[in-house]
């Protein structure tokens, strides 16, 4: 099975081969933009594994919740490869992916959602299984959920963001990576599986995760969640 994946929700980019287990990727910090470099990756990468686009068998997607440019693209990027292929895709949630990147077995993921809020959830993550403990939510982070769990880790940029408001929600965390990001191996690496199971969906179907209902806010609201960042 050969197939490719796209994360592009935070402003850390990455594209993704998979062939029959064996993973390689290309990923770079592009904090204003950096859609330009995606499918010249791709052919990076196809060149590497000596492969031809016509032979993949699937494509993947980061499908958020994150940066609402960063979701559309890497849906829209899937999507039009998926067609010219005539092969199924797979959405993908970023925040599964961000907790298994993140090496640890019990992960809280905060992913900065701007506007004064967190992508927030939590996951316990056995090898490449991700369980969900806590569904996604966004919401300012003095009022986030903290997670049951013992202990475990704080993951991601929110925690770069409001890691002394996000702390005081779970004090009791091992320690905070903040500079851990979801990526596309680890996109595929929940992917494959369901590649495997015949779970992808045709190219029409692949909509982003958004989470938050609105994109922006007035000036009053941001006035009220103590001003715009």
């Amino acid at each position: 099975m050969r197939l490719l994946a796209f994360e592009t929700a935070t402003r850390r980019l990455s594209v993704a081969l998979w062939q029959d287990g064996e993973l390689i990727e290309r990923a770079e910090d592009c904090p204003n933009g950096g859609s330009e470099r995606l499918l010249p990756w791709v052919h990076e990468l196809l060149a590497e594994a000596g492969l031809a686009l016509a032979q993949i068998d699937g494509i993947a997607f980061g499908a958020g919740p994150g940066g609402f440019t960063g979701l559309r693209l890497a849906c829209g990027v899937t999507q039009g490869l998926a067609y010219g292929l005539d092969v199924p895709v797979l959405p993908v949630s970023t925040l599964e992916a961000l907790a298994l990147a993140s090496g640890e077995n019990d992960a809280w993921v905060c992913l900065d959602a701007r506007m004064n809020e967190v992508y927030g959830a939590a996951y316990r993550v056995e090898g490449d299984t991700v369980q969900q403990l806590m569904a996604p939510v966004c919401l300012p982070p003095a009022v986030v959920p903290a997670p049951t769990f013992d202990g475990g880790w704080g993951v991601g940029d929110g925690f770069a963001a409001y890691g002394p408001l996000l702390l005081t929600r779970k004090p009791d965390l091992q320690g905070v990576r903040a500079d851990v990001f979801p990526t596309a191996a680890a996109v595929l690496r929940l992917a494959a599986p369901g590649f495997s199971r015949g779970m992808g969906v045709a190219a029409a179907l692949a909509q982003p995760i958004y989470v938050r209902d609105k994109v922006a806010l007035t000036t009053a609201e941001r006035m009220a969640r103590g001003g715009a960042k």
